[in-house]
């Protein structure tokens, strides 16, 4: 949801010389390890979706969009939460339509304040929109919701569901504080397996991971 490149601390600063982060004691050199490395991950993934052709990107949506699909079922009644594709990410404003038409509630994440969880807005296909922060747009009426399921874009996601996404951190902090039987789909472009992300403590893993490949990986015990 940042269009930041640089990974963020949802937490405090340093602490003599350890970095106390939401609780979590974090070496500084093995954090600005974790940081570079990243960094240069992104840089890699952002020229690999860059260089997509149209009919690549729409392939790879629709094989996304099938298997959300099939996975949840029946939606009728359900709240799931999806997002306003930035930055090259699977474009699902399709899927969302159909989801809608077929029962569901649909909301969008909006960021409210820097470095605090988002919230979740209820989205229709015909509501009016408004730019956010970073212009994202949002829905105009803010009406918070709560979801059955969250619909996550990554940018990377390594063996165990750990993603790697746009920096900022914002998702990590919000699943946090959702229950920890909420159902979590990443997806993303069928390049964006890697081996390990060398995840922090406040890193969030993904129940379900849905590739651009249709592959689907499961990680429900985490």
């Amino acid at each position: 949801m940042s269009q930041d490149d640089e990974d963020e601390l949802p937490g405090s600063p340093v602490c003599f010389a350890q970095m106390l982060v939401d609780g979590h004691v974090i070496d500084p050199q093995t954090w600005k390890d974790v940081s570079v490395f990243r960094k240069a991950e992104r840089v890699r993934l952002y020229a690999a979706r860059q260089a997509l052709t149209a009919d690549e990107r729409k392939a790879m949506a629709g094989h996304i969009s099938g298997r959300l699909t099939e996975i949840l079922g029946d939606i009728s009644g359900r709240t799931l939460a999806v997002y306003w594709p930035i930055r090259g990410e699977i474009n699902l404003r399709p899927w969302m339509v159909e989801a809608c038409n077929r029962g569901a509630q649909i909301c969008l994440p909006v960021v409210i304040a820097k470095d605090q969880p988002v919230e979740f807005h209820h989205w229709t296909p015909d509501c009016a929109m408004a730019k956010g922060i970073w212009n994202i747009p949002v829905p105009a009426d803010a009406v918070p919701v709560v979801p059955d399921v969250v619909i996550v874009p990554l940018l990377g996601v390594d063996e165990n569901g750990y993603r790697l996404g746009n920096g900022g951190g914002y998702y990590d902090r919000t699943l946090a504080r959702l229950p920890d039987d909420l159902l979590t789909i990443g997806v993303g472009q069928r390049f964006a397996l890697m081996k390990t992300i060398f995840p922090m403590p406040w890193d969030i893993p993904m129940k379900q991971v849905v590739l651009g490949d249709g592959s689907v990986i499961n990680h429900s015990s985490k």
